[in-house]
């Protein structure tokens, strides 16, 4: 909102200073002071203790809600406004101010229209177009917008909005170049390079601003997030302590978005207190909130906030795409798994987003619910440097690995997933015995095996151990593993595979391949069974080796 300010609140005029009375007013700051030093909270102060003198002017009553409204206290702003429309038509455009930052769109929109045809009133309309989706009203704005600082700061933000980070970036940087006295500028571009990940050069951007308004919260917020990428959590949350310490009880916005990225910061701890209530104040908190609700395995709340979301970000296409790929993996649905390979699509194969860590991540996922694991492995490739010790990403590009037969190079991707409820997970024991099996570590598998509580799980794993070890020759192991699964579910299969493997360990151990002590274990084995034909084979295995004791006691 931009209010004249050819008269003040409080009259500066002195020329009457000596023959009048002491005025107590006469020593009060001037409102301009506070205004120019963005002290909104000193001109609230001063204006309500000069209407609670008798000054109920109008001047008095436009200064309020302007001084509460870029304290970001819109509703107080749009009560006090509209109180007062029919006093100036211009009013009418301030109110639609107060009612687009409250979210009422349709509302600033109504009274955006009953203003006279201005700059702001085309800026605003703009803004409002973008919200509602509609191109062809947008860029008819668009088309009325001129080259001056405001115009081009509002075409800059909704390129900003609609996810065109490195557009918004250019209009700033050629804004700075005209014009080095809107270091404004220079806190939006390290708002887009966070948003492009390049947190080093949003830091650094950023520092511009902040060494001329080190008070700035917008500013301030934003380094701490830069510290939760660069650094850590506890180096952002110090951030973020010292602002909320420096601002004190001013800048409502401030408060919201400092108990956002508080949650954030402490890995969601209390995200289902403030989430919620943010979810139509803070875009990022629908998503964040999305993201607490997959992390909690609670899959449905996850999907059902994001169903109605219309995708305008790259963030919001990324997140609908996880929903539908893990609501489409729970419930077995192929129709989920397909939008979600659409989604993901989308987004790594936009010019925008191709280049980008998570455009790549998103062409990864796609091929990955394609099941094209050598394509998968092309994009996880290209990032594997920057993902190391991320776990999410180490059991993915094992499974790929997997896939594609390359089991030591799976192996050791499993084993740097440090995080104990995904080593928990079927997913992660298969692939990982998988890998056991085919690198000739049998043992190991059969250790995971041990370690899981009786479950439809655990028999998956003793199916994938007997199986795999009798196709790889290593009968041991399988025998062991038949051998449970045949008491289980005494069928001809398993007895079968148990006989098999049985054989096979007997062999081994004929060719000395197989140390002679594993033979009473073989035939322990044979003897727990109550298939007849275990009988035949223990008497072969028996006689051979008593005459392997007499051909030793006669040499």
């Amino acid at each position: 909102m931009m209010l004249s300010r050819v008269k003040p609140a409080i009259s500066s005029d002195t020329s009457n200073a000596q023959t009048a009375a002491p005025d107590p007013k006469r020593n009060l700051p001037q409102l301009e002071s506070f205004i120019e030093n963005r002290d909104y909270i000193g001109a609230l102060t001063l204006l309500d203790f000069s209407r609670s003198n008798g000054d109920s002017s109008v001047e008095n009553i436009l200064w309020t809600a302007y001084a509460a409204f870029h304290l970001g206290d819109y509703k107080r702003a749009m009560e006090v406004t509209i109180r007062h429309h029919d006093v100036d038509s211009l009013v009418h455009l301030y109110l639609a101010c107060t009612y687009f930052f409250l979210g009422m769109y349709k509302e600033a929109d109504e009274a955006a229209k009953k203003s006279p045809t201005n700059k702001l009133q085309n800026r605003l309309f703009f803004h409002l177009s973008h919200k509602f989706n509609d191109e062809k009203r947008l860029m008819h704005h668009h088309q009325s917008l001129q080259d001056v600082v405001e115009d081009q700061m509002t075409l800059s933000s909704v390129h900003y909005l609609r996810g065109h980070y490195q557009e918004a970036v250019d209009i700033y940087k050629r804004l700075l170049l005209e014009r080095p006295e809107c270091v404004a500028a220079n806190a939006y571009a390290a708002l887009c390079y966070y948003k492009l990940d390049y947190y080093d050069v949003s830091q650094e951007v950023l520092g511009a601003y902040l060494a001329k308004f080190p008070d700035s919260v917008t500013a301030a917020n934003l380094r701490a997030c830069n510290h939760y990428r660069l650094y850590n959590a506890k180096a952002a949350e110090q951030e973020l302590t010292n602002l909320r310490e420096n601002i004190g009880g001013g800048f409502k916005f401030a408060e919201d978005l400092i108990r956002h990225n508080l949650v954030v910061f402490r890995n969601g701890e209390g995200a289902l207190q403030v989430f919620p209530a943010l979810t139509d104040v803070l875009p990022e908190a629908r998503l964040n909130l999305v993201i607490h609700h997959l992390r909690a395995d609670d899959t449905q709340a996850g999907y059902t906030l994001m169903k109605d979301v219309e995708p305008a970000t790259p963030q919001e296409y990324i997140l609908k795409g996880i929903a539908n790929a893990v609501l489409g993996q729970e419930s077995d649905s192929r129709e989920h798994l397909k939008v979600a390979q659409q989604y993901f699509q989308l987004v790594g194969g936009s010019a925008s987003e191709c280049d980008t860590i998570p455009g790549r991540q998103c062409m990864a996922s796609c091929f990955f619910l394609l099941r094209q694991f050598d394509d998968v492995l092309t994009y996880l490739n290209s990032i594997k440097a920057y993902f190391y010790n991320d776990d999410t990403f180490n059991l993915n590009y094992g499974q790929a690995k997997v896939a594609v037969g390359a089991y030591e190079e799976a192996e050791e991707a499993l084993c740097l997933v440090q995080n104990e409820k995904l080593k928990s997970t079927y997913t992660y024991l298969s692939h990982l015995a998988r890998c056991f099996i085919q690198n000739k570590k049998p043992r190991l598998a059969w250790e995971l095996y041990l370690k899981m509580e009786t479950s439809s799980e655990s028999f998956s794993l003793l199916q994938l151990i007997a199986h795999d070890c009798y196709k790889t020759a290593q009968y041991f192991y399988s025998a062991k593993a038949f051998d449970v699964l045949e008491r289980l579910d005494p069928s001809t299969e398993n007895w079968e595979g148990k006989r098999g493997a049985c054989v096979g360990v007997f062999q081994a151990i004929v060719n000395g391949t197989e140390p002679k002590e594993t033979l009473r274990d073989v035939l322990t084995l044979l003897r727990s069974t109550s298939n007849p034909a275990a009988e035949y084979i223990v008497r072969i295995v028996r006689r051979w080796a008593k005459e392997r004791e007499k051909e030793g006691n006669h040499h």
